[in-house]
């Protein structure tokens, strides 16, 4: 894939199906975490918040999620039935998107980045 620099330039480059579902993601982590600013790294929508906060992707088969290791270790349970890997959350594209859960992990996410900021301090 071509390099973008912006969320929307990302999106605008899948098929429509495709886009409808990024944009989903897009809007649930907004929702769940307003304070974060937009950013593309690794080639990839991120969002940022002291540091990043969370990925998303479009893959062959599925919209890839990356809220760092803790993001799915802490919610492991509610995961079951999701592919995963140490950073990395699979949501088939012929399966439902759990947006919910989503927000959920985005603002736990958030939660842990400020509190991380603050023992910084």
């Amino acid at each position: 894939m071509k390099t973008v620099e912006s969320i929307d330039a990302y999106i605008a480059g899948f098929p429509q199906k495709i886009q409808e579902l990024l944009k989903q993601m897009r809007k649930t982590i907004q929702q769940a975490a307003p304070e974060a600013t937009e950013a593309i790294k690794y080639g990839i929508p991120t969002f940022v918040l002291h540091g990043n906060l969370v990925h998303f992707a479009a893959n062959k088969n599925h919209i890839g999620f990356y809220p760092a290791p803790s993001g799915i270790t802490h919610f492991e349970k509610e995961l079951e039935g999701y592919p995963t890997s140490k950073g990395a959350i699979q949501f088939p594209y012929d399966k439902k998107m759990p947006l919910d859960l989503v927000k959920k992990i985005t603002a736990f996410r958030a939660k842990e980045n400020k509190a991380m900021k603050s023992i910084k301090k």
